[in-house]
């Protein structure tokens, strides 16, 4: 994705005004990002995709745009000089009916429209059909969520509800501060019918659930499990890195649940079926928030980082609990994994065609095994915790994890993860001399 973000500037809040109507009807929009100029600007580029333009500015003045594909081409009154502190507004009518589709797990993804209102999902790209952006999973900044509604409706946004203001018309405006940071990805904002339900979870850790109004009852014994979760990772990744967290149930046609900061959205299919399969879900979400939210991706190659470590994660617990075997499931995933490597890429080096398929999930989980396998389980959990704390709120890569891994374990494993990350062929599993990969078929 090399169109991905932009240069020549750094974010520094982002303001969402949303003014909704009903599912599936255009309403009035703005968007107005802080932002500072890194390098002298005569112009500089937005990530956003359709939508009705109406208009832009740049510190108050007029600006004139041109739209290139998903970029937004804006050119101030006055050029910006490097240093230079300034704020864009643009304006537009929002087109909630806005989405793409991928031919990997993520399928359709933008707006998701509901009976009765919206939820989000924009990973990967997918922020610029909801507001004009600094799209790319390394930037993020914070953001304050403006939302109008008719009564009777509610919404919900990334962390903390600030106001809830009824307004003269009748309609009610809903305001939120993210508290934290936000890659566009990981934005989330829903409207509907919900009920909020407000919990506690270690060290008293607020949360917050949203569930459409009827479901409450049905998806409360798997929500409920939420305090065990974050106890379970917060043995072994430390503690839980945001000042909230909750589930949001999609009670509509998502077709996978989403790590959206401190507010995962969960399909309401996935919270009223098998429980091992629930618990999966559940805990491969709130995982992400260690690593993938507060530990940022640098690039999406980096990817299996992100989703590697959900996958070893909730296939960990999963084994705790009764369900399948991490051995087994590693073992399997170890026969597949030349094919992967051919049909989606090596973990480290995707196909972009094949970003969110096989190997960024079982097979890059798969190479945290290997690791696990090579240094001890010991070791191997000191190299989690000091990941997700030496780059807590930051962004890292691949080559930082191998350098980390290194300087923890007391050994250079470059020599050992390069193959396991970049090659063509699956190397040999330590400790598991009786292990075959199955020959690749092509097709």
């Amino acid at each position: 994705m090399p169109r991905d973000g932009n240069g020549g500037y750094t974010v520094r809040r982002y303001t969402l005004d949303f003014d909704w109507q009903a599912p599936k009807t255009p309403f009035a929009a703005a968007t107005t990002i802080r932002a500072t100029a890194t390098q002298a600007l005569s112009r500089f580029d937005l990530d956003f995709a359709g939508n009705t333009l109406r208009g832009v500015t740049v510190d108050g003045a007029s600006a004139k745009t041109a739209r290139q594909g998903d970029e937004l081409v804006v050119t101030p009154a006055k050029p910006l000089t490097r240093g230079r502190a300034f704020t864009v507004k643009v304006t537009y009518t929002a087109d909630p009916t806005q989405r793409r589709h991928r031919t990997d797990a993520i399928q359709d993804y933008g707006w998701v429209p509901t009976a009765d209102g919206t939820v989000l999902s924009p990973q990967p790209n997918g922020a610029r059909m909801i507001f004009p952006a600094d799209d790319h999973p390394s930037l993020r900044a914070p953001f304050t969520f403006h939302i109008t509604t008719p009564p009777g409706l509610t919404a919900v946004a990334n962390g903390r509800l600030v106001t809830r203001a009824p307004q003269r018309d009748g309609r009610v405006r809903w305001t939120y501060d993210s508290e934290h940071p936000v890659a566009p990805q990981l934005v989330q904002l829903a409207i509907g019918k919900f009920d909020v339900v407000d919990g506690t979870g270690p060290h008293g850790l607020p949360l917050r659930d949203v569930v459409p109004a009827g479901l409450v009852a049905e998806t409360k014994a798997y929500r409920a499990l939420t305090p065990d979760h974050l106890a379970w990772l917060e043995q072994r990744l430390g503690p839980y890195p945001f000042r909230r967290y909750g589930v949001l149930v999609g009670d509509t046609e998502l077709p996978v649940a989403l790590e959206t900061q401190s507010l995962s959205v969960v399909p309401s299919a996935d919270l009223l079926g098998d429980q091992v399969a629930a618990e999966r879900n559940l805990v491969h979400e709130l995982t992400h928030h260690w690593t993938g939210d507060s530990v940022a991706i640098r690039r999406w190659s980096d990817l299996w980082l992100s989703e590697g470590h959900a996958r070893f994660y909730e296939l960990l617990y999963a084994d705790s609990r009764g369900g399948p075997s991490l051995e087994d499931m590693m073992r399997s995933a170890y026969e597949q994994h030349d094919q992967w490597r051919h049909d989606d890429g090596a973990p480290a080096e995707p196909h972009e065609e094949g970003l969110f398929r096989q190997m960024r999930y079982d097979g890059s989980a798969l190479v945290l095994y290997a690791l696990r396998e090579k240094v001890g389980a010991e070791t191997f959990g000191r190299v989690e915790r000091a990941w997700v704390t030496t780059y807590q709120g930051r962004v890292a890569g691949s080559r930082d994890f191998v350098r980390l891994a290194s300087k923890v374990a007391g050994e250079d494993l470059t020599g050992f993860l390069t193959p396991w990350l970049y090659g063509s062929h699956t190397p040999p599993m330590p400790g598991r001399p009786g292990w075959r990969v199955d020959p690749v078929e092509e097709g």
